[in-house]
Protein backbone atom coordinates (compact mmCIF):
# COMPACT_ATOMS: atom_id res chain seq x y z
CA UNK A 1 0.00 0.00 0.00
CA UNK A 2 3.03 2.30 0.55
CA UNK A 3 3.75 2.45 -3.35
CA UNK A 4 0.22 3.85 -4.00
CA UNK A 5 0.41 6.37 -1.36
CA UNK A 6 3.61 7.47 -2.48
CA UNK A 7 2.19 8.04 -6.41
CA UNK A 8 -0.72 9.51 -4.96
CA UNK A 9 1.01 12.01 -2.39
CA UNK A 10 2.63 13.22 -6.17
CA UNK A 11 -0.49 13.28 -8.11
CA UNK A 12 -1.52 15.20 -5.42
CA UNK A 13 1.89 17.42 -4.87
CA UNK A 14 1.70 17.66 -8.82
CA UNK A 15 -1.76 19.40 -9.01
CA UNK A 16 -0.83 21.65 -6.28
CA UNK A 17 2.58 22.57 -7.50
CA UNK A 18 1.44 23.21 -11.04
CA UNK A 19 -0.78 25.84 -9.81
CA UNK A 20 1.89 27.24 -7.36
CA UNK A 21 4.45 27.81 -10.25
CA UNK A 22 1.64 29.20 -12.46
CA UNK A 23 0.97 31.46 -9.90
CA UNK A 24 4.06 32.68 -9.40
CA UNK A 25 4.58 33.07 -13.03
CA UNK A 26 1.55 35.43 -12.96
CA UNK A 27 1.98 37.35 -9.39
CA UNK A 28 5.94 36.67 -8.76
CA UNK A 29 6.60 36.40 -5.04
CA UNK A 30 4.14 39.07 -3.90
CA UNK A 31 3.28 36.55 -0.65
CA UNK A 32 7.20 37.46 0.25
CA UNK A 33 6.04 40.40 2.25
CA UNK A 34 2.98 38.15 4.17
CA UNK A 35 4.05 38.20 7.59
CA UNK A 36 4.07 34.52 9.20
CA UNK A 37 0.76 35.28 10.76
CA UNK A 38 -0.97 36.76 7.58
CA UNK A 39 0.10 33.30 6.36
CA UNK A 40 -1.53 31.48 8.84
CA UNK A 41 -4.38 33.05 9.07
CA UNK A 42 -4.99 32.65 5.19
CA UNK A 43 -4.70 29.23 6.16
CA UNK A 44 -6.94 29.59 8.60
CA UNK A 45 -9.70 31.05 6.22
CA UNK A 46 -9.18 28.29 3.35
CA UNK A 47 -9.87 25.80 6.50
CA UNK A 48 -12.74 27.95 8.31
CA UNK A 49 -14.08 27.55 4.43
CA UNK A 50 -14.30 23.85 3.91
CA UNK A 51 -15.64 23.49 7.50
CA UNK A 52 -18.18 25.49 6.51
CA UNK A 53 -18.88 23.89 3.08
CA UNK A 54 -18.91 20.60 4.61
CA UNK A 55 -21.75 21.58 7.28
CA UNK A 56 -23.68 23.73 5.02
CA UNK A 57 -23.38 21.66 1.63
CA UNK A 58 -23.82 25.00 -0.55
CA UNK A 59 -21.50 27.32 -1.70
CA UNK A 60 -22.51 30.76 -3.32
CA UNK A 61 -18.84 31.39 -4.59
CA UNK A 62 -17.42 29.56 -7.59
CA UNK A 63 -14.20 27.30 -5.61
CA UNK A 64 -15.13 23.57 -3.99
CA UNK A 65 -13.56 21.83 -1.28
CA UNK A 66 -10.72 20.49 -3.74
CA UNK A 67 -9.28 24.46 -4.71
CA UNK A 68 -9.18 25.10 -0.97
CA UNK A 69 -7.59 22.12 0.02
CA UNK A 70 -4.78 22.73 -3.00
CA UNK A 71 -4.46 26.39 -1.31
CA UNK A 72 -3.85 25.00 2.09
CA UNK A 73 -0.76 23.03 0.76
CA UNK A 74 0.73 26.01 -1.39
CA UNK A 75 0.45 28.12 1.77
CA UNK A 76 2.02 25.44 3.92
CA UNK A 77 4.58 25.20 1.85
CA UNK A 78 4.70 29.31 1.45
CA UNK A 79 4.98 29.59 5.61
CA UNK A 80 7.48 27.10 5.51
CA UNK A 81 9.42 28.95 2.49
CA UNK A 82 8.87 32.28 4.73
CA UNK A 83 10.28 30.67 8.16
CA UNK A 84 13.46 30.32 5.93
CA UNK A 85 13.61 33.13 4.35
CA UNK A 86 14.24 35.69 6.65
CA UNK A 87 13.66 39.87 5.73
CA UNK A 88 17.52 39.87 4.31
CA UNK A 89 16.00 37.56 1.53
CA UNK A 90 14.84 39.58 -1.32
CA UNK A 91 11.28 39.74 -1.53
CA UNK A 92 11.22 38.69 -5.36
CA UNK A 93 12.60 35.11 -6.16
CA UNK A 94 13.12 33.57 -9.09
CA UNK A 95 10.24 31.23 -10.54
CA UNK A 96 13.17 28.57 -11.05
CA UNK A 97 14.56 29.18 -7.23
CA UNK A 98 10.95 28.64 -5.70
CA UNK A 99 10.09 25.45 -7.63
CA UNK A 100 13.41 24.10 -5.94
CA UNK A 101 12.77 25.59 -2.66
CA UNK A 102 9.13 24.02 -3.56
CA UNK A 103 10.60 20.46 -3.90
CA UNK A 104 12.61 20.68 -1.07
CA UNK A 105 9.50 21.71 1.35
CA UNK A 106 7.94 19.14 -0.13
CA UNK A 107 10.30 16.26 0.10
CA UNK A 108 11.03 16.84 3.63
CA UNK A 109 7.04 17.44 4.63
CA UNK A 110 6.34 13.52 2.06
CA UNK A 111 9.26 12.04 4.48
CA UNK A 112 7.72 12.82 7.81
CA UNK A 113 4.86 11.31 6.45
CA UNK A 114 6.23 8.38 5.67
CA UNK A 115 7.82 8.13 8.92
CA UNK A 116 4.46 8.53 10.66
CA UNK A 117 2.73 6.17 8.32
CA UNK A 118 5.05 3.96 9.34
CA UNK A 119 4.15 3.99 12.99
CA UNK A 120 0.68 4.88 12.50
CA UNK A 121 -0.34 2.02 10.00
CA UNK A 122 -1.73 4.74 7.44
CA UNK A 123 -4.94 5.60 9.76
CA UNK A 124 -5.63 8.54 7.77
CA UNK A 125 -7.49 6.00 5.27
CA UNK A 126 -10.10 5.37 7.77
CA UNK A 127 -10.75 9.08 8.65
CA UNK A 128 -13.40 11.20 7.28
CA UNK A 129 -12.24 14.09 5.23
CA UNK A 130 -14.06 16.25 7.72
CA UNK A 131 -12.11 14.86 10.16
CA UNK A 132 -9.41 15.87 8.18
CA UNK A 133 -10.82 19.54 8.23
CA UNK A 134 -10.76 19.97 11.78
CA UNK A 135 -7.10 18.67 12.48
CA UNK A 136 -6.17 20.95 10.49
CA UNK A 137 -8.34 23.89 12.11
CA UNK A 138 -6.66 22.55 15.52
CA UNK A 139 -3.07 22.76 14.05
CA UNK A 140 -3.95 26.23 13.22
CA UNK A 141 -5.00 27.10 16.28
CA UNK A 142 -1.61 25.83 17.82
CA UNK A 143 0.56 27.69 15.31
CA UNK A 144 -1.53 31.04 16.37
CA UNK A 145 -0.84 30.18 20.15
CA UNK A 146 2.80 29.85 19.14
CA UNK A 147 3.08 32.40 17.47
CA UNK A 148 1.18 34.66 20.32
CA UNK A 149 3.72 33.27 22.56
CA UNK A 150 6.38 34.46 19.94
CA UNK A 151 7.50 31.22 19.38
CA UNK A 152 8.21 30.13 22.90
CA UNK A 153 7.17 26.61 23.52
CA UNK A 154 7.56 24.30 26.99
CA UNK A 155 6.94 20.93 25.44
CA UNK A 156 5.47 21.43 22.03
CA UNK A 157 6.92 20.81 18.51
CA UNK A 158 7.30 24.39 16.71
CA UNK A 159 5.59 25.55 14.15
CA UNK A 160 7.27 24.37 10.96
CA UNK A 161 5.91 20.58 12.13
CA UNK A 162 2.74 22.38 12.57
CA UNK A 163 2.64 23.46 8.79
CA UNK A 164 3.81 19.90 7.63
CA UNK A 165 1.07 18.03 9.93
CA UNK A 166 -1.56 20.70 8.16
CA UNK A 167 0.28 19.99 4.68
CA UNK A 168 0.00 16.17 4.92
CA UNK A 169 -3.48 16.44 6.13
CA UNK A 170 -4.72 18.57 3.17
CA UNK A 171 -3.08 15.92 0.52
CA UNK A 172 -4.81 13.36 2.41
CA UNK A 173 -7.64 15.22 1.83
CA UNK A 174 -7.20 15.35 -1.77
CA UNK A 175 -6.27 11.69 -2.00
CA UNK A 176 -9.34 11.07 -0.28
CA UNK A 177 -11.71 12.91 -2.88
CA UNK A 178 -9.84 11.35 -5.79
CA UNK A 179 -7.68 14.21 -7.02
CA UNK A 180 -4.97 13.00 -9.71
Amino acid sequence: MLSNTAAEYEAVINICKGLFIKKTRDYGTAWRILRPESITDQIFIKAQRIRTLEEKKVSKVDEDITSEYIGIVNYCVIAMMQLDCGPETSTELDAAEVEVIFDGKVTETRDLMFAKNHDYGEAWRDMRISSLTDLILMKILRVKQIEDNKGQTLASEGVKANYQDMLNYAVFALIKLGVQ
